[in-house]
C-alpha cells in the first residue's frame, strides 16, 4: 500500500519552503533545472520537494567520481604502507582482488541508487530496505555513519595534499626544518580554500569536475611516461611473485592482507555520486552508469600505475626511507635525476589531490544537508536551512553550508593532529583514515544482515522500480574480512603510535549516535520511508 505514514512532516518540508520564500531573493528551482519527467517522479515518490538544480550530467558525474576518489593518485600517496606489508606482489594482486570484490559492491550499489536516487543514499536505502523491527534505528546509525565518514574523508585527503607540498620542502630545501604543525597549515589552507569554492563557486563545480578529469587523465602519462623512459626495470618474475613482510606480521600472508589498505582506499567511495542525486539530471539512469564508468576508468588508471611504480621503483627499502615520507617523491627523483621534473611531476598530484578535496567538500555537505532535513543531527534546523541556502543558490552566504563542513572537519583534525594521544599527525591520519572507510562500508554490514533474514533483495518490490540492474540483487557487498583487516595496526609491535585508532574511534561514534538516538534522535528523526509514496513500500 501507499505509505502515509507521518504526513505531517511533508507539511513541516513545505513550511520550510515558504520560510525560504520569504526572503526575496530566494525561490524556486527554474523549470530547466527540474530534470526529467522521470527525475519528477523520482522525487515525488521519495516524498521530496525539488529544491537544487540538476545541472549535472553523464560526463561531469563520471569526472565527479573519478577526480574525488583519484585512485591513481592515492596509490602513489599510500604506497609505503603497501610496500611495508606486501610488496610488489602483494600491492599488484591486491589491487586485482579488490577492484573486484569492490566492483561487485558499486554494481549493488547502482542498483540501489537507480531505486532511489536521494542525496540521503545509503541511510535512505537501509531506511525502506531493512527488516521493519529495526528500520528507524539502522537508518539513523547509518546517516551518523555516513555524515562522520564523509567529514573524516574530507581530512584525509587533505592531509595528503598538504604533506606531499611539506614533502617536496624537504627535497628542494634538505636544510628545511621539518615540522609537523607545517604540514597542519598546509592542510587548513587546502580545507579553506575548497570550502569557499563550494560556497561561491557552487554553480561551476560541473564544469571544474569535466575540466580535472582530463587533468587527471593526462596527468597519469605525464608521470608514467618519463618511469616508463627513464627508469631502469626491475626482474618481472620478482615483481609479480616477491611478497614483503615489513610489518614484522606471522607470515607473509597475514601482512599482504594488512597492506590492502592502500589499494582498498584507492578504490574507496564511488558511491560519493549517489549524495548529487538530486542535482543530476535523468538521475535514475544517469547516475548507475556513470558511477560505474568511474570505477572502470579510475581501475584502469590505477592498476597501470602500480604496475609501473613497481617495474620502476627501484630498492624497495632505499625509497621507505626516503627523508620526503613519500617514497613516490623519491622515486620520480631517482628515475628523473632532476629536481625541476620531481617538482613538475609532483604538482599534478597536488592539483589532483586539491580538486578531490573541492569535490570531498561537496559529497560532505549533500549528505550533511540531507540527514539535516530528517531531523538526524544536533541543531537540524540550522544545518538544513544554511545548507539549502547555498546548494540551492537562494543566498549570498547566510550561514553557508560548507562553512559547517569547515567546523566539523577542521575540528576533527586538530584533535587527532595535535591532541590524540599526542602521538603526532600519521598516526592521526591513518586513524581518521581507516574511520572514513569502516563508517561509509558500514552499510554494507546491514545489507549482508538484511539478507541473512530471509528478505533478500530479489523478493523486495523495489525491483521493479529499478531502472539499472547492476546483477548483484541479494549480494552482501564487500567481504567483512575486509573491514577487520582494516582497523589492524600496520605492523608490529603494537605501540601508542603505531595503533590503528580507528577502532576506537569507530566504537566512539557508535556509542555517541546510540545515546543521542535514544535521548533525542528517536522523537524527531524523520526516517525516509516515512515519506515515500509508491506501492509496497516496508513502512515504517
Amino acid at each position: 500500500m501507499v505509505n502515509t505514514y507521518m504526513s505531517g512532516n511533508e507539511s513541516q518540508m513545505t513550511d520550510t519552503l515558504t520560510d525560504l520564500e520569504d526572503f526575496p531573493q530566494k525561490g524556486h528551482v527554474a523549470p530547466r533545472y527540474m530534470g526529467t519527467l522521470a527525475d519528477q517522479k523520482d522525487m515525488s515518490a521519495l516524498g521530496r520537494v525539488q529544491v537544487l538544480r540538476r545541472n549535472f550530467k553523464f560526463i561531469s558525474i563520471v569526472g565527479f567520481g573519478c577526480t574525488l576518489i583519484c585512485t591513481w593518485e592515492v596509490i602513489l600517496t599510500l604506497l609505503a604502507a603497501g610496500l611495508t606489508d606486501g610488496g610488489t606482489a602483494g600491492l599488484i594482486w591486491g589491487f586485482v582482488g579488490v577492484s573486484i570484490g569492490f566492483t561487485l559492491v558499486y554494481a549493488s550499489i547502482s542498483e540501489m541508487a537507480s531505486m532511489a536516487p536521494t542525496a540521503g543514499g545509503q541511510y535512505h536505502w537501509v531506511s525502506e530496505f531493512a527488516p521493519r523491527t529495526g528500520q528507524k534505528f539502522l537508518s539513523y546509525i547509518t546517516g551518523w555513519l555516513s555524515a562522520m565518514g564523509w567529514q573524516c574523508a574530507i581530512v584525509s585527503i587533505a592531509y595528503l595534499a598538504g604533506t606531499i607540498i611539506q614533502g617536496l620542502i624537504v627535497l628542494n630545501h634538505p636544510e628545511y626544518d621539518f615540522q609537523r604543525w607545517h604540514g597542519t597549515m598546509l592542510v587548513i589552507a587546502i580545507s579553506t580554500f575548497s570550502i569557499l569554492f563550494n560556497t561561491f563557486l557552487a554553480k561551476n563545480l560541473p564544469f571544474v569536475e569535466g575540466l580535472i578529469l582530463i587533468v587527471h587523465v593526462i596527468g597519469l602519462f605525464a608521470i608514467i611516461i618519463p618511469l616508463w623512459v627513464l627508469a631502469p626495470r626491475n626482474n618481472a618474475h620478482a615483481v609479480f611473485t616477491t611478497f614483503h613482510n615489513g610489518g614484522g606480521w606471522r607470515d607473509a600472508t597475514t601482512a599482504t592482507f594488512v597492506g590492502l589498505s592502500t589499494t582498498i582506499t584507492s578504490m574507496l567511495g564511488y558511491d560519493c555520486s549517489v549524495h548529487m542525486s538530486e542535482e543530476i539530471k535523468d538521475a535514475s539512469e544517469t547516475l548507475p552508469r556513470a558511477m560505474m564508468s568511474s570505477v572502470a576508468v579510475n581501475g584502469v588508471l590505477g592498476f597501470i600505475m602500480l604496475v609501473t611504480l613497481c617495474f620502476t621503483l627501484g630498492e624497495v627499502d632505499a625509497v621507505l626511507e626516503s627523508p620526503t615520507e613519500f617514497p613516490f617523491i623519491q622515486i620520480f627523483y631517482n628515475t628523473t635525476g632532476s629536481l625541476a621534473a620531481t617538482n613538475a611531476m609532483t604538482a599534478v598530484l597536488v592539483v589532483t589531490l586539491t580538486a578531490s578535496t573541492i569535490t570531498e567538500v561537496a559529497t560532505a555537505s549533500r549528505q550533511l544537508w540531507s540527514f539535516a532535513r530528517d531531523e538526524g543531527l544536533p541543531f537540524s534546523s540550522f544545518f538544513a536551512y544554511a545548507q539549502l541556502t547555498v546548494l540551492a543558490g537562494y543566498t549570498r552566504m547566510e550561514h553557508p553550508a560548507e562553512l559547517g563542513d569547515g567546523i566539523v572537519g577542521g575540528d576533527h583534525f586538530t584533535l587527532s593532529h595535535q591532541h590524540w594521544l599526542s602521538v603526532g599527525s600519521q598516526c592521526g591520519y591513518f586513524a581518521d583514515n581507516h574511520l572514513a572507510f569502516v563508517c561509509i562500508y558500514y552499510f554494507d554490514r546491514l545489507r549482508a544482515s538484511k539478507a541473512s533474514s530471509g528478505r533478500t533483495a530479489s523478493a523486495s518490490p523495489l525491483d521493479t522500480w529499478s531502472v539499472w540492474s547492476g546483477g548483484q540483487r541479494g549480494s552482501t557487498g564487500f567481504p567483512v574480512a575486509g573491514i577487520r583487516f582494516r582497523l589492524l595496526p600496520l605492523s608490529t609491535p603494537v605501540t601508542r603510535e603505531t595503533m590503528n585508532w580507528g577502532v576506537v574511534m569507530y566504537v566512539g561514534v557508535i556509542g555517541s549516535a546510540s545515546l543521542y538516538y535514544w535521548a533525542r534522535g528517536r522523537h524527531h528523526f524523520i526516517p525516509p520511508v516515512a515519506l515515500v509514496k509508491r506501492e509496497g513500500t516496508s513502512s515504517f
